[in-house]
């Protein structure tokens, strides 16, 4: 009996924080990815719950995707990852938001995967996330995260504890990839129960 195929994250809750000039695949195909393992993915943003998000396909307009959540109302001992996407005006609006900053800074104190891709860890800097940690993101960011006190590499994805960095939309398997071992690690040291 196949009872796990495609249930390898069943129970986890992954939130996505995004608003307005996200890039479109890098929340959609990450999202698909998790949910098809299982996964219960929640679109928070700093708009209401019900408002849309204007995703782009790099400079032109996307799909919109509705809002799940305010930040506000989340708690992050509600959720075992959080994923940020990238595109360049998502995470200036992101860095605007107190909530969605304090979010993000509380997401990292209570030690949890933190996964951001192309200008998505740009929002680390102001949740003084990104000081002596290494990274990687689109290479126009490079600059602001060194002078932030990171450590900047071009590689598709960087892993430094549990936070997952990648450049692009062409690096995105390999970003799944990382935030699904990660997410599976802790749900391994949450089964360590008896085996059937």
């Amino acid at each position: 009996m196949q009872t796990n195929i495609g249930y390898a994250l069943k129970g986890k809750r992954v939130a996505v924080l995004m608003t307005d000039g996200v890039e479109q695949v890098e929340y959609t195909e990450p999202r698909a990815f998790l949910e098809a393992q299982g996964a219960i993915v929640t679109l928070m943003s700093p708009k209401g719950r019900g408002e849309q998000v204007q995703g782009k396909n790099h400079d032109a307009d996307g799909d919109t995707f509705t809002v799940e959540m305010h930040v506000r109302d989340a708690k992050p001992g509600d959720f075992d990852a959080l994923l940020l996407p990238g595109g360049e005006e998502n995470p200036k609006k992101l860095r605007q938001s107190a909530e969605a900053i304090d979010f993000i800074r509380q997401f990292a104190l209570e030690d949890k995967p933190i996964a951001a891709i192309c200008h998505g860890p740009l929002a680390l800097i102001d949740a003084g996330i990104a000081q002596a940690r290494h990274l990687t993101s689109w290479p126009e960011s490079k600059g602001e995260l060194v002078a932030a006190g990171a450590e900047w590499s071009d590689e598709e994805v960087v892993i430094d504890d549990k936070l997952i960095t990648s450049r692009k939309p062409a690096d995105i398997p390999a970003f799944n990839d990382a935030l699904f071992k990660e997410l599976r690690i802790d749900a391994q040291v949450a089964d360590m129960g008896p085996s059937s």
